[in-house]
């Protein structure tokens, strides 16, 4: 199957337009982060790419090859002027701006300049490293809903506290925010040759469907929070980019359905070991296409768990029409005998 093939049985996905054939896309191996050595050195980033690239053409299945310029979530953050602390085993660890009631802070906020503040100028240089590789496409930075960054400008605790106790406040970030990621966006946008997709992640949307956003705060709030502070400003980035895949670690159950008022939503993307299933085929299966990830990682520490077995089994469960399944190995070698398996398993 070449990738036009695949791209055309993925967007049926999305679209909630497959009837039996079930996009599975199957990682192995490193996780690629935003190390100190992969942003101070691009050509070690770019090699290690390229080996990640090559490793995955033995793998049977619905992956398409691209480039990932991970700048890490709190790409945005620091372009508003958060400290951030490089590691050479994670991304950037972002601290926050605001630690208090926010009010001085907010008020001296400055709009970031999508070309020079931060880490923007290190993305696009990675963007035009990547982009120069003309054979293989290139995914966008790591994007962050304005939930989440706003999250990392405001200290946590005091952030979760502002939208019970500030409301203003925390709105007034979020508009800033949600403008500088559009900003951003468009620019990024301009500067990629060869996009593969509104993500930093490998499973492919096709970009006139769907925007993918990290929205983590998710599985801490209500409806009534989620809906205010989440869903209005996710709707804003849907209308931008016509439509929007919704990710959030954790258990989404509280905020799913004022997250199923997304205006556009095309999907959600949820790690499934995380979650109460019967939850989600109630309140979104039908309703919107469903990314499933379970990577060898998200299941109970000292799980044995068979990931055939398990794939088969979310497919018995949410059936075929707009399900996507996302997975991860150890190693490359059990990932191609994993994918081998699908295949002749007609998953």
């Amino acid at each position: 199957m070449n990738d036009d093939e695949k791209k055309a049985i993925i967007r049926a996905a999305w679209r909630r337009e497959n009837r039996s054939e079930v996009p599975f896309f199957i990682e192995a191996g490193e996780n690629l982060k935003a190390t100190r050595s992969a942003l101070s050195d691009p050509g070690f980033d770019l090699a290690r790419q390229k080996s990640a690239l090559e490793a995955s053409l033995e793998v049977e299945d619905y992956s398409v090859p691209s480039f990932k310029p991970n700048i890490g979530i709190g790409v945005m953050a620091i372009a508003f002027g958060c400290p951030y602390v490089l590691d050479e085993n994670a991304d950037p660890w972002v601290k926050p701006l605001i630690t208090d009631d926010g009010a001085d802070a907010l008020e001296s906020l400055k709009a970031p300049d999508p070309l020079r503040s931060g880490l923007f100028p290190l993305a696009l240089e990675r963007i035009k490293l990547f982009s120069s590789q003309k054979s293989v496409s290139t995914r966008c930075v790591n994007i962050p809903s304005p939930l989440l960054t706003a999250s990392l400008i405001w200290e946590y605790g005091s952030f979760l506290t502002g939208m019970m106790l500030s409301p203003d406040k925390v709105h007034r970030l979020l508009e800033r925010v949600t403008a500088a990621t559009i900003d951003f966006l468009k620019i990024e946008r301009e500067k990629i040759d060869n996009l593969f997709a509104f993500t930093h992640e490998s499973v492919y949307i096709p970009p006139d469907v769907a925007i993918r956003v990290s929205d983590d705060v998710a599985a801490v709030l209500s409806p009534e929070l989620y809906r205010e502070f989440g869903v209005q400003y996710n709707n804003l980035l849907s209308r931008e980019f016509g439509g929007i895949v919704v990710h959030s670690c954790g258990d989404v159950g509280n905020a799913l359905p004022a997250m199923m008022e997304t205006e556009g939503l095309v999907g959600i993307d949820i790690v499934a070991p995380q979650n109460d299933l019967s939850l989600i085929k109630r309140i979104a299966c039908g309703r919107t296409a469903l990314c499933l990830r379970y990577f060898d990682w998200d299941f109970p520490f000292g799980s044995n768990v068979d990931l055939q077995a398990y794939s088969r089994y979310l497919v018995e469960y949410f059936g075929t029409n707009g399900t996507l399944l996302w997975t991860h190995t150890p190693t490359v070698g059990e990932a191609r005998d994993l994918g081998r398996d699908f295949r002749e398993s007609h998953l």
